[in-house]
C-alpha cells in the first residue's frame, strides 16, 4: 500500500512558490478585457488551443519536458503493457513504468496544473461571449468549442486521478471547475458528478457547433465522439453506440485503407480517420528536447528513443505480420540485419508521433478518430449481447488494416469471448494513443506485464532471457483495483486546497 510518507516538510518551500491557484488565462485575458469581440474571442480561444502543445513555465521554470500531450501520452500509456522501458531513470516519466508514484512527480503536477490553466481560459472566454446578445453561428462555434475543451480536460483528468467509473461512480473524482469565480479552496466531486459535468459540456458544445473550422479545432463530430468514449466508460452502451452512430453517419470521415494507414500519424490533419488532433507545425517542431517522438522514436540524433514497443504487444501483433499496423512499429537493426538491444532489451521502435513534413521529432497527435467509433461500437454491442455487430464492428477495421482474409464474420473463436476479441482489436488499432490503461482496468481485468523491462523492480541486463518470461519480479501483474492504477493527486493542489483529499 502507498502511504502519505511523501509530504514531507522539506518540500513546502517548493510547493507554496508553486501554487497550482495561480491560473490565470495564459493571455492575461480577463472577462472584462474580452469586451466580447469575435477576434478577441477567438484569439484568446486559440491561446487555450496552443497550451496542449506549449511548454508552459511551471514554478517559475520552462522545461522541455513538460508539455501537456507529453504527459498525457506518458501517465497513460507509460503505465501499461504497450510501451517498454528500456533503461531505469531519473525522468518523472519512470514513475509511471515503475508504478511507485509519489504525489510531487513532475509529470503528473505539470498536467494537473496546465489542465486546470486551459479550463480556466476557456471559462474565461465562455463567460464573456455569454454577455452577447443574439450571438451570431460564428460565436456559438467559439462558445462551444470551449465548452468541448473543458470537458475533454475534466475527463482526462478523472481518468488519470480517479478510480474508473465502472469500479465506483461515488469514488472521490477531481476539482471540477466550470466558472472562472470558482473559490481556490473547493472539495473533490464524485467520479459521477464529474462524468456528468462532461456530459453535460459535450452535449453543449455539440449543440452550439455549427461552423467547424478544421480537425484542429472542437467540431460538432469531436464532442460526439467524446460522448461515445464517455457513455462507453459509463457502460452506457446505448448512449455509446449512437453517438459513435451520429459521428460515423456524419459522412465526414472514412476509415483509411490499409494503403493509406501507414500515412494518417505523419498527416494526420489531412487524415480521412481525423475527428480532432492538436496540430504542430514545423515552427512547433521540439526536436530531441521535449517532443513526444524523442520518447519513442531516434534515427540516431533524434530522439532519446529509450521507450519501445512491448514484447507483450508484438506477441499479440505476431499472428499477422500483414498486418498494416506494424508499419510504426519499427525494429532497429545493424548493416548485418540484426535486431539491436539497449541494455538487454530489444529496440523497436514506435513511430506513431514521427514524420510530419519528414521529421522524425514532429506529429499532430490526434485525439479522436473513426476507427475508434467503430470499436466503441464493437464493445457497447459484446456488453449488450450483441456478439454478431461487435464482430462486423470489428472486421470493418481488420478489412481496412490488411487482413481481408482473416476476418471473424460473425464467430467468436473457441475460448473467447466476443469482448475478448474486441479488447484484443482495440489494443493493436489504438497502441501508443493513451487508451491502453483505461480499457484494462475499467473492464476489470488485471494488466499482465510479465514480459522483459525496467518496470520490474531490481532486474539487471545480467537477468533477462529473452528465451524465457520472466519470474519472482514485483510489478508482474497490477490488479484491476490496486490502488496505484491511478495517480496521487499532486501535492501543490492539496497543500493549497485544503478541501481537496488526497488519493490514498
Amino acid at each position: 500500500m502507498r502511504t502519505r510518507s511523501i509530504f514531507i516538510i522539506l518540500v513546502l518551500p517548493l510547493l507554496m512558490a508553486g501554487c497550482l491557484k495561480d491560473i490565470n488565462p495564459s493571455d492575461s485575458l480577463s472577462t472584462g478585457t474580452l469586451t466580447g469581440s469575435e477576434q478577441g474571442l477567438q484569439q484568446a480561444l486559440n491561446g487555450a488551443y496552443a497550451l496542449f502543445k506549449d511548454h508552459v513555465s511551471f514554478n517559475g521554470t520552462v522545461d522541455g519536458n513538460n508539455m501537456y500531450l507529453r504527459q498525457y501520452f506518458q501517465l497513460s500509456d507509460f503505465a501499461a503493457d504497450d510501451i517498454v522501458c528500456a533503461q531505469t531513470t531519473t525522468d518523472p516519466l519512470y514513475y509511471s513504468f515503475s508504478l511507485d508514484h509519489t504525489a510531487t512527480q513532475t509529470n503528473s503536477r505539470y498536467f494537473w496544473y496546465i489542465s486546470y490553466k486551459i479550463i480556466n481560459d476557456v471559462n474565461t472566454v465562455i463567460e464573456s461571449a455569454e454577455q452577447i446578445a443574439n450571438p451570431d453561428e460564428s460565436i456559438r462555434q467559439l462558445i462551444g468549442e470551449c465548452y468541448f475543451l473543458r470537458a475533454f480536460c475534466h475527463f482526462n483528468l478523472v481518468r488519470l486521478f480517479a478510480r474508473p467509473y465502472s469500479q465506483d461512480p461515488a469514488a472521490e473524482g477531481v476539482v471540477l471547475r466550470t466558472s472562472s469565480s470558482d473559490p481556490a479552496q473547493k472539495s473533490r466531486s464524485s467520479v459521477q458528478e464529474v462524468y456528468t459535468s462532461v456530459v453535460s459540456d459535450a452535449l453543449k458544445g455539440a449543440e452550439l457547433m455549427n461552423q467547424p473550422r478544421g480537425v484542429q479545432f472542437g467540431s460538432k463530430e469531436a464532442a460526439w465522439a467524446l460522448l461515445s468514449r464517455a457513455y462507453l466508460y459509463e457502460e452506457k452502451n446505448d448512449s455509446a453506440i449512437f453517438y459513435a452512430d451520429k459521428v460515423i453517419g456524419s459522412n465526414r470521415f472514412t476509415l483509411e485503407t490499409a494503403a493509406t494507414f501507414p500515412q494518417l500519424f505523419a498527416n494526420a490533419m489531412a487524415g480521412k480517420e481525423t475527428i480532432f488532433c492538436i496540430a504542430f507545425t514545423a515552427a512547433d517542431d521540439y526536436g530531441k528536447a521535449g517532443s513526444i517522438a524523442s520518447m519513442l522514436y531516434s534515427d540516431g540524433n533524434s530522439g532519446w528513443g529509450e521507450e519501445y514497443a512491448s514484447q507483450s504487444l508484438r506477441d499479440t501483433m505476431s499472428e499477422h505480420p500483414e498486418d498494416v499496423r506494424w508499419s510504426y512499429i519499427v525494429p532497429l537493426k545493424d548493416g548485418g540485419g540484426n535486431l539491436q538491444k539497449k541494455n538487454g532489451i530489444e529496440i523497436y521502435y514506435i513511430s506513431k508521433f514521427s514524420f510530419q513534413g519528414g521529421s522524425p521529432t514532429l506529429s499532430s497527435p490526434i485525439m479522436f478518430r473513426l476507427a475508434e467509433m467503430y470499436l466503441n461500437k464493437a464493445e457497447a454491442a459484446a456488453k449488450s449481447g450483441d456478439a454478431a455487430t461487435a464482430l462486423d464492428n470489428v472486421d470493418m477495421i481488420r478489412q481496412n488494416r490488411g487482413l481481408q482474409s482473416s476476418l471473424y464474420n460473425r464467430q467468436v473463436p473457441a475460448g473467447k469471448t466476443a469482448l475478448d476479441v474486441v479488447l484484443k482489436e482495440r489494443r493493436i488499432e489504438l497502441a501508443f494513443e493513451g487508451h491502453r490503461n483505461y480499457d484494462v482496468y475499467r473492464n476489470k481485468r488485471d494488466m499482465n506485464r510479465a514480459y522483459w523491462g525496467y518496470h520490474l523492480p531490481g532486474l539487471k541486463e545480467s537477468d533477462i532471457n529473452l528465451a524465457a518470461r520472466p519470474t519472482g519480479y514485483p510489478n508482474m501483474t497490477v490488479k484491476w483495483d490496486a490502488p496505484r492504477i491511478i495517480y496521487y493527486i499532486p501535492i501543490d493542489e492539496v497543500q493549497t486546497n485544503r478541501l481537496c483529499e488526497q488519493n490514498p
